[in-house]
């Protein structure tokens, strides 16, 4: 019996969340769709839950999709040993059209660890970085211009729809008045400051940083990943043959449950999981990133 090749690591560190689990979802497919069958990542990252998959179920291809440049070379490294068994395409989920029908699609939304530890990309508040925020670094509106051109209200009902943040019209308004007497921000940190000081003394220094939500509401904006997922979650069933799965993990409210809703409302989709499935306390201790992750599959009528 041939040795399956060793997955190989690269500077894109990032730990898979809930990966045991999405592999024994895989397990409920019928066999002839793992014994001849493909799977999309859609968010394929640094390629983790694909190289673990391909790994496990050594008869199944993998198309592998990613928006970010870093990703795409990282996840290229790291699947190169599976040769022409992995197959990755730098695009958006939202813009793919899969040439054939497949046996699973997977979706680990949300940011991953590289992104936020890079600061040049602009998502973390605890790094300065400039006030980018792009998945895509060569496409669309950058944070920076984003809070140039909306206007503090809705500035202020974007922070909370997307972040659900109670300070939300403070926190506008601190920006806006900074903009329009100080100029642009210098960085990440200059705006996670300003939003920190719109908090009230007692609550600026609990567990959650006070910029976390509002930060969350910004990249979801710029991302448009609320919508992109609503294009998923409408195009992605039609991508399985019967009996195939489609699993995706969130990481906040908003998604999971326009996940959950999706796959209650949709019939050509047969729910799996009543309730989401959650990291357990080791996986929490071992990868602090997945104590909010949520994953839910479903099977293709």
């Amino acid at each position: 019996m041939q040795e399956e090749p060793n997955v190989v690591t690269s500077k894109f560190k990032h730990t898979p969340v809930l990966a045991e689990e999405v592999v024994k979802s895989i397990a409920q497919l019928p066999s002839q769709l793992i014994n001849q069958g493909k799977i999309i990542d859609t968010t394929l990252g640094g390629g983790g839950h694909s190289a673990l998959i391909l790994k496990t179920y050594p008869t199944m291809q993998l198309i592998g999709l990613d928006q970010d440049p870093n990703a795409i070379e990282a996840a290229s490294k790291h699947l190169r040993h599976f040769g022409s068994r992995a197959r990755v395409i730098s695009a958006n989920f939202s813009e793919y059209v899969p040439h054939e029908k497949v046996s699973f699609v997977l979706a680990d939304l949300g940011i991953s660890s590289p992104q936020i530890d890079e600061p040049s990309r602009g998502f973390s508040f605890r790094l300065n970085g400039p006030l980018d925020m792009r998945m895509n670094p060569h496409k669309g509106m950058t944070l920076k211009e984003l809070i140039e051109k909306t206007s503090e209200q809705d500035l202020a009902n974007l922070i909370y729809k997307y972040g659900e943040e109670r300070f939300s019209r403070r926190i506008a308004k601190r920006i806006k008045h900074d903009l329009s007497v100080k100029g642009a921000y210098e960085g990440t940190s200059a705006l996670a400051y300003a939003i920190t000081g719109c908090y009230p003394p007692k609550l600026r220094n609990s567990r959650i940083h006070p910029a976390t939500k509002t930060f969350q509401a910004l990249r979801i904006a710029i991302n448009n990943e609320l919508e992109v997922l609503k294009q998923l979650m409408n195009k992605a069933p039609d991508w399985l043959l019967p009996g195939g799965i489609l699993g995706i993990i969130s990481f906040h409210s908003l998604e999971d449950r326009l996940v959950k809703y999706s796959f209650i409302n949709d019939n050509r989709l047969e729910r799996l999981t009543r309730k989401p499935i959650i990291a357990s306390r080791n996986e929490i201790m071992i990868n602090p990133r997945s104590r909010s992750a949520k994953f839910r599959f479903a099977r293709r009528n």
